[in-house]
């Protein structure tokens, strides 16, 4: 519905470019999937009819890779936020991909855990 999809030029604009020096590429729409479920249903609906899938964050990257060079479907996935499992024997923990650094961060405050900028995922 409505507050999950937009096709304005804003919207669009604000999803077509990160902090890259590569100009804004805008999708034809974004949508803002709430669960894997949807996010199936999308990416399946995009691969039958060919449409482009770009993936959104936070659109602070700087390798350009939001720009929707051929148009498509941006997924929005900043609503896909929570936080399922932390596992604090092993270290580990089990997220949404719209949680961010500093909102994990916050929810690890009091355990001894943190996660640094430029972590990677082993």
């Amino acid at each position: 519905g409505a507050p999950n999809i937009s096709t304005a030029t804003a919207v669009r604009e604000q999803h077509g470019h990160d902090e890259s020096m590569h100009p804004c590429a805008p999708p034809d729409v974004v949508v803002w999937p709430q669960a894997v479920g949807q996010v199936q249903e999308l990416a399946a609906l995009c691969h039958r009819c060919r449409v482009p899938m770009v993936p959104f964050g936070t659109g602070t990257g700087l390798e350009g890779g939001v720009n929707a060079v051929q148009g498509g479907v941006c997924f929005d996935l900043s609503r896909m936020d929570a936080i399922a499992e932390l596992s604090l024997e092993d270290f580990s923990v089990t997220v949404e991909p719209g949680v961010t650094r500093k909102a994990l961060n916050k929810h690890l405050r009091g355990t001894g855990l943190w996660f640094p900028v430029g972590t990677v995922g082993i």
